[in-house]
């Protein structure tokens, strides 16, 4: 009896283990895709301060809720397709009409390393021919962390 518990716990741990690695696999990779720039807060201000387009890729109800003063919401959903870096945009919606100047610099964020929102807007402004895109990974709680000016 003894041996099977041994066993049973050893299965159960090895499932728990199993089920953080995928949930570690969730998380965006930790650099920019191609045609993108990976900024940090202080860059996300630099670049607001001159002009930057910054971009709220979540749902309206957790823009309203609050977002980076000044940045506008463009809500990367529904997201449908993989979380994986060579997702198929086509399976999402992101409505790229809010979008006109592709020589403007555009800041895209959502919820840190884990929301691939952000990341996935990011990749498709760069494939649309966006020159100058900014992925802030780390997003909005970051942000907040930070105590920078937040509506």
């Amino acid at each position: 009896m003894n041996a099977l518990k041994k066993l049973m716990f050893a299965v159960a741990g090895f499932g728990l283990m199993a089920s953080g690695q995928v949930a570690m696999a969730q998380e965006t990779p930790t650099a920019a895709p191609a045609g993108v720039h990976l900024v940090e807060a202080a860059a996300v201000q630099a670049l607001q301060a001159k002009g930057a387009l910054v971009v709220d890729t979540r749902r309206a109800s957790e823009y309203a809720e609050g977002t980076i003063k000044g940045a506008i919401n463009a809500p990367y959903d529904p997201e449908k397709s993989a979380k994986d870096a060579a997702f198929d945009p086509a399976q999402d919606k992101f409505d790229l009409s809010k979008f006109t100047d592709k020589n403007k610099d555009i800041v895209t964020f959502c919820n840190s390393g884990a929301c691939w929102k952000s990341y996935k807007a990011a990749v498709v402004l760069a494939k649309n021919g966006f020159k100058n895109v900014h992925w802030y990974r780390n997003g909005f709680p970051d942000w907040k962390s930070k105590k920078l000016p937040s509506e």
